[in-house]
């Protein structure tokens, strides 16, 4: 299949099948799954894409390739990995929903996800620019620069009324996320409230994740495949200098020792 392309960074590129099962097989920490869920786990439901952005996926999912699949069937973590290798998806991801024993919602996890496509770049332009010549999801290292400091304003903000508050390196850009027990118990329209609150204050969140109205956010410790680096939860006060074209962390085996100069798209 020919894969679609977006910019990237110089040092990113699509993973092929044969480096996302190598990943996985090898490299996917579960240990450090069943830490980031942790009292989530019991009833956590997973989800894949196999190739909705990159075009990158196995034959016999072809009709398949751009949906949403359901992990919401396993044993324990083996298991999923078992199931992720059978698919060798571009993406994993988890519901912030939290499940009761008979699959009732009991809430949801508060989180925020600022990607580098909805900053306007003084090179490539806004996002309606970069969809006008379908590079809605390409960024540039200026655009990430920018997200990336647009993150650390955001986490400050929230822990003026939040304790628990983590940030993830998502891939493109990062997600924060709430553990406060008073966030997973927010209605969907205190949600929503806060979401249009902080976009008037010029952050460039999605609303529909803040919202709750998608509940999957990629799963910390997997694959991106669109751009071959490891999802990483980071201490905030290593974010100004944070770059994952470089992060050890952030790099699959697959990269390590290669000179990370693979033409960018």
């Amino acid at each position: 299949m020919k894969a679609k392309k977006y910019y990237l960074p110089r040092g990113m590129y699509y993973s092929t099948l044969q480096e996302r099962e190598s990943f996985y097989r090898e490299e996917f920490n579960l240990e450090l799954v069943e830490e980031w869920l942790s009292d989530r786990m019991k009833n956590v439901v997973f989800a894949v894409v196999i190739g909705r952005h990159t075009g990158i996926y196995p034959e016999k999912y072809r009709d398949e390739s751009s949906t949403t699949i359901l992990i919401d069937e396993y044993r324990d973590l083996e298991d999923v990995r078992d199931q992720i290798l059978e698919f060798l998806p571009e993406s994993v991801y988890y519901d912030r929903n939290l499940y009761g024993e008979k699959g009732e919602v009991l809430g949801q996890e508060l989180a925020f996800d600022l990607d580098p496509e909805n900053i306007t770049c003084p090179i490539h332009g806004t996002l309606e620019d970069k969809m006008k010549r379908h590079q809605g999801l390409g960024f540039c290292e200026l655009e990430f620069r920018m997200v990336r400091d647009e993150t650390l304003s955001l986490y400050e903000e929230l822990k003026e009324n939040f304790t628990s508050v983590r940030v993830v390196y998502s891939g493109r850009g990062f997600h924060i996320h709430v553990f406060d027990e008073e966030a997973f118990t927010m209605s969907r329209k205190e949600r929503k409230e806060l979401a249009k609150e902080l976009k008037a204050k010029g952050f460039p969140i999605d609303e529909w994740v803040t919202s709750g109205d998608m509940r999957l956010i990629r799963l910390p410790y997997s694959l991106h495949g669109m751009v071959s680096r490891i999802v990483t939860p980071l201490d905030v006060k290593e974010l100004f200098r944070f770059d994952p074209v470089k992060d050890e962390r952030c790099l699959p085996k697959f990269l390590k020792g290669s000179k990370l100069d693979r033409d960018a798209f």
